[in-house]
Parts: structure tokens; sequence; C-alpha cells
């Protein structure tokens, strides 16, 4: 393990739109819950607040997870992968994770030439 060194979310890359992939995790359980975007600013600001802050490429705004539907994502970690073109974030998660009110976006599987769903919205 190495110490920390300054980080400047200037120094990842982004594609043309100015967007980096980021990837919500389960801290505990492991889970990948959902992938959603996020430009420079949503980056520091997650950093900053410890509440993960996406960008809405719909809405053109920044999309603080939870804000409205409560379905908090509280940051433990934030990880760069080896390219620096994707993000990692650790969270723990209240409530679901998709908009559809699954824990997961992850929930259709594709088997034997179809899709099954993997599990039902919660309650």
């Amino acid at each position: 393990m190495s110490t920390a060194a300054s980080f400047d979310p200037a120094s990842l890359i982004y594609n043309d739109a100015g967007l980096i992939p980021c990837i919500a995790q389960d801290e505990a359980s492991g889970e990948v819950l959902m992938m959603a975007w996020m430009n420079a600013d949503a980056v520091a600001r997650t950093l900053e607040t410890r509440r993960v802050t996406y960008w809405s490429r719909s809405r053109q705004a920044f999309w603080i997870k939870g804000e409205t539907s409560g379905h908090v994502q509280e940051l433990v970690d934030l990880r760069v992968d080896c390219d620096r073109d994707c993000l990692l974030a650790l969270v723990r998660q209240t409530g679901a994770a998709c908009h559809t009110n699954r824990r997961s976006c992850f929930y259709t599987a594709l088997r034997e030439g179809g899709e099954v769903e993997l599990m039902k919205p919660m309650d």
C-alpha cells in the first residue's frame, strides 16, 4: 500500500461528452447495483459530500442518488480502473438502486436464448 497522493478529477479520462462510467457496488455484499455517468464536477461533489452524485444525460443536471427517492448511496470508497476511464463506487445502499424499485439494475439474465427476470421490485 502506498500513501495517498493528491487527486484531480481532471486526471481521469472522459468520453467526448465529458463523462466517465461509474459502477456502483454494495460494499458489504459485493453486489453490482448499477452503472451511471459522472462528469468531473460530479466526481468532485461525490468525494466532497460522500453522497454519490451522477450526471443525468437526459436532464443535463446533477443527480444525487436518493435525493428524491430516499434510496441513498453513501460513498465508502471511490476507485479508478487501470486505464483511468471507469470508476467503481463502493457504497452503502439504502433501498433499491434501480429506478424500477429493484435492488440492482442488473435483474435480467440472458439464458438459453431468452431473458430471465432474476428479481422482482422491492416492497
